[in-house]
């Protein structure tokens, strides 16, 4: 599932989560961190890397299944 993140004063941040990730679930999260502007916005992607965006800096969010037409790259 990828999320993708409008920031302020930046360009996107684009999170690929696990295929198994709950979107009802993930949804109540990036609520929960919306929901004040001095929370952050935290999402663990597939690598187990972490990224942190600062709910005042958020300007949209959206949630979605990676396309493989956006792909790039040599595969079989």
């Amino acid at each position: 599932m990828d999320v993708r993140i409008g920031v302020t004063q930046a360009r996107e941040v684009e999170v690929e989560l696990p295929e198994d990730t709950d979107p009802e679930a993930l949804q109540k999260t990036i609520d929960e961190a919306l929901s004040s502007d001095d929370r952050v916005l935290w999402l663990t992607d597939r690598r187990g890397r972490r990224v942190a965006v600062p709910s005042s800096k958020v300007a949209y969010v959206e949630i979605g299944s990676p396309s493989d037409s956006r792909r790039i790259g040599f595969g079989a």
